[in-house]
């Protein structure tokens, strides 16, 4: 998070909103577990919950989980889902001194500056209160008496215990050394958490007195809308304006903080520190503390049953996302030789059959698809944040990981369920909220329907086979409400799809799919009746749906397209590569409305599966894949991850590729190396709008060339610059770091970013990772701010190039930054934890400085800690 900036709060769904309306307590302090279960799969929508509350029944719902330790919960012991206030196998018992306490040095100067500011707030809060309480008792009082100790309940309390744990804990970080000790203090502050509890328990009340309080009372409106939070010793700005509303929130907000803290601290303090015992008390008492105040919410179970099917033939059925409403609803489609029918799961009580619900029907003699120009603009379709889908992919991946260490340990069944079931959570809502190709279809007297799509695979799919049943005789039809309600009863039992297509639903002997890069060279194609301009794309699957990776050049006016272009392509558990081929179309009056995209004519695709066995070879494996009488020539090759970190030094080190940073600065008498600057340059002058810039993958030849050119210091680089595609730039620039012989953020670090990144508590990560940057070489640091810099103003172009920061995080976060050849084999046994461990890591580290404000060299260097102003 940027330094200053306001939290960022995770999304809360209007389903779970519901059932926390339902429960006793309306608190949720960290991510209580809630269930779509496999069988009730049907997503209402989401809405985004914005910083406090305003006016609203229930409390905001709070996700602050440590960032790579989604195995932190506020569970009871009884409820069995608690962890152990141990932290995770292998930290603290491997902890190394000098490290741990570094680490643990930078935790708690984050939390205490952090912590200067929460007082600051509750003093601001306490302000009015004795001016109040003055007026109370004359003739002309702003409050009574009652309203003052409802609004301002339990404050002066926790205001006199916090003042007490920053005044002891404050001289001990500033004289810090190796036999500093801090954990009884942090016993004492959880000891002391029943405060928190009456707090909560009247906080609801509070607000509701207090606004009540302002709309009658137009001089305690003036006071509660503009108290005056007094900023840190160090900060600029000496005061703030915030609403008494918005102050009542920090107390809420502060128990999670400081648990996570705790967390962060076990994790950093060596299990024979005297520390390590009281502080594994202080997290016991604060998630008992945090499972008292949240209840067990569970969406009630729903059973099945299935009426007899009718002698309509079912020819296809899946899940698709379609958009309702203007909010994303997971729907069944099922495809009868006569018509398309919608249906969701019904809502039963407990015990009750289930069936699916008919949401609409179209007969396929009156569905047509409208073409781009007829049809009508589909309603507003907002994308999904990146960083949101990635943290549910990291989620995923961190939870992967956890249940093969508890398979690996023989652990309980008990307990690897309830991972799945997180699995499933964040697998269900990442499937929800990924696809964003447009599929309409529409109903000829009547009603569009929107869909969207993770692939033009998939989208083809659907059409293709709705086509091919229109083609025979068909007649319009109305159903009854007999005949409907028979129908959708039939879809239980007809179903060929079974469950979501998320790996949580894999039986275990089922194969993981391969992590790391697929090579594919696209040669040619055959078959093709009339000349065309043709080009090819490849997907592959991803989390359970497939992504578009890369895109041959169009080869114009043709029948006999050779295209010998190579492509590398990340794979992340993937198990299918597909190829589509299309026709170019160049006429602009096509375009489709929900996209503004010029329509492209599909003229075939093909589907292999990537078996390990054939691609995981030093050799090219070369085939071909028939499409609709087409065929396409492709050869491919794998490399494992734990093998494309082999970095191999240069043995040229008059060239610039391989050859160390500091070397090339050095002969060039460069901050940044000419490279870079020149690369760089051209993208911002002609690719900058490019769509896919960075992610597009350049054609391998050419980047082979730049690469030459470079290295032998060519005096025609720029006018070979000048005329290259712009692709085959930005790869060049992708592969100079990833060919540099230690990554540029290096390897002595590597591990000290991953634990930085994970630190949970956002002034201690502020800290740690600026500490981490002013700790690089000159030359790393002074190429990486350059980077940096570029690639904030490549994301401002987000609405026409589609690259979000988020996107070329994901693109250069695992070429900046790897661990070591070492470091990967000491700690990382299979393909999966590689991914879940490493590159989700890597991402999140480069995101969090692209989402920082500029980062200066001069003041990194001059300033020696960073003090975060958000608690």
């Amino acid at each position: 998070m940027a330094a200053g900036g306001r939290r960022r709060r995770p999304l809360r769904y209007q389903s779970l909103a519901a059932l926390v309306e339902d429960s006793q307590w309306p608190f949720l302090f960290l991510v209580s577990d809630f269930s779509y279960g496999a069988e009730d799969y049907d997503a209402e929508g989401h809405e985004e919950q914005k910083g406090p509350p305003e006016g609203s029944e229930t409390m905001p719902y709070i996700d602050e989980s440590p960032t790579m330790s989604p195995q932190l919960s506020a569970r009871s012991q009884g409820g069995g889902d608690s962890i152990s206030p141990t932290p995770p196998e292998g930290l603290a018992p491997g902890v190394e001194a000098g490290k741990g306490l570094e680490m643990r040095k930078l935790v708690l100067s984050g939390f205490l500056a952090s912590e200067e500011i929460y007082i600051n707030q509750l003093e601001a809060l306490l302000l009015p209160m004795k001016p109040l309480k003055a007026t109370a008792t004359t003739s002309q009082p702003v409050l009574t008496i009652q309203q003052i100790e409802t609004i301002f309940y339990k404050i002066q309390d926790i205001y006199e215990i916090h003042k007490e744990f920053y005044d002891n804990l404050c001289p001990k970080v500033q004289q810090w050394d190796s036999q500093v000790t801090m954990g009884h203090l942090f016993q004492k502050l959880a000891s002391q958490l029943g405060v928190y509890k009456a707090f909560v328990d009247n906080y609801k009340v509070a607000l509701e007195t207090a606004e009540k309080c302002s709309q009658s009372n137009n001089q305690f409106q003036k006071i509660s809308e503009e108290l005056k939070v007094k900023g840190p010793k160090d900060s600029k700005d000496s005061h703030t304006s915030v609403t008494m509303e918005a102050l009542l929130y920090k107390p809420i907000d502060r128990v999670t903080r400081s648990t996570l803290v705790l967390h962060d601290l076990l994790k950093h303090t060596p299990v024979d520190h005297p520390d390590y015992p009281l502080l594994q008390d202080a997290l016991r008492i604060s998630q008992n503390f945090l499972s008292s105040i949240n209840e067990d919410i569970d969406p009630r179970r729903t059973a099945v049953t299935t009426p007899k099917g009718e002698t309509r033939q079912l020819v296809k059925d899946g899940f698709l996302v379609e958009m309702s409403e203007s909010s994303r609803k997971l729907r069944h489609v099922f495809l009868f030789t006569d018509v398309l029918l919608c249906a969701k799961l019904k809502k039963t009580s407990a015990g009750k059959h289930q069936q699916y619900d008919c949401k609409w029907y179209i007969p396929l003699a009156d569905l047509v698809f409208p073409s781009p120009e007829e049809s009508e603009a589909s309603p507003q379709v907002h994308p999904f944040p990146d960083h949101e889908l990635e943290d549910m992919k990291m989620k995923i991946s961190a939870l992967k990981s956890e249940i093969q260490k508890e398979k690996a340990n023989k652990g309980q069944s008990r307990a690897i369920e309830r991972l799945k079931k997180k699995m499933f959570e964040n697998e269900f809502l990442l499937l929800l909220n990924s696809p964003t190709i447009p599929f309409r279809i529409h109903n000829r007297n009547g009603k569009s329907y929107l869909f969207l799509l993770s692939s033009d695979y998939e989208r083809s799919e659907w059409r293709e086979a709705i086509q091919k049943l229109q083609k025979k005789d068909l007649q319009a039809f109305v159903l009854s409400s007999v005949e409907l309600q028979v129908l959708t009863g039939s879809c239980f039992k007809l179903r060929t799809v079974h469950n979501i297509p998320v790996t949580s639903n894999k039986d275990d002997d089922e194969s993981p799919g391969l992590y790391g890069f697929l090579h594919v060279i696209v040669h040619s194609a055959k078959g093709f009746k009339q000349s065309a301009n043709l080009y090819c794309t490849l997907e592959v699957d991803s989390f359970g749906y497939f992504v578009s990776k890369a895109k041959t050049r169009v080869f114009r006016d043709t029948t006999e397209p050779k295209w010998d272009e190579e492509f590398e392509i990340e794979l992340e558990g993937s198990q299918s590569l597909r190829i589509l081929c299309y026709e170019k179309c160049y006429d602009k009056t096509k375009v489709n409305k929900d996209n503004n995209e010029i329509v492209d004519k599909i003229m075939g695709k093909g589907q292999i599966q990537l078996d390990p066995q054939t691609v995981e070879t030093k050799n090219w494996h070369t085939d071909v894949i028939e499409m609709n009488g087409i065929k396409v020539e492709f050869s491919m090759k794998f490399t494992s991850r734990d093998m494309s970190l082999k970095r191999t030094p240069s043995k040229k080190q008059t060239g610039v590729f391989g050859v160390k940073i500091s070397v090339v600065t050095k002969r060039e008498r460069s901050k940044v190396p000419y490279i870079v600057r020149q690369c760089v340059e051209e993208v911002e002058k002609r690719g900058i709008e490019e769509v896919g810039i960075y992610r597009i993958s350049g054609v391998a030849t050419d980047i082979q060339a730049l690469k030459a050119v470079f290295d032998a210091n060519n005096k025609d680089i720029l006018l070979m610059l000048s005329d290259m595609d712009i692709n085959a730039i930005a790869g060049t620039l992708k592969l100079y770091f990833r060919e540099l012989p230690e990554p540029l953020l290096t390897d002595r670090l590597y591990p000290a970013f991953m634990e930085g990144i994970a630190l949970s508590d956002p002034a201690a990560k502020e800290n740690c990772m600026m500490h981490l940057l002013r700790s690089l070489p000159d030359p790393n640091l002074i190429t990486f701010l350059f980077l940096l810099e570029h690639l904030k103003r490549v994301a401002e172009k987000e609405p026409i190039n589609k690259m979000s920061l988020h996107n070329l995080a994901t693109v250069f976060g695992p070429t900046l930054l790897r661990p070591s050849e070492v470091e990967s084999k000491a700690h990382l046994t299979s393909a999966a934890d590689i991914w879940s461990h490493d590159v989700m890591a890597q991402v999140q580290v480069l995101l969090y400085y692209l989402q920082h404000p500029p980062i200066s060299f001069a003041e990194l260097k001059r300033n020696t800690l960073y003090f975060s102003t958000d608690v």
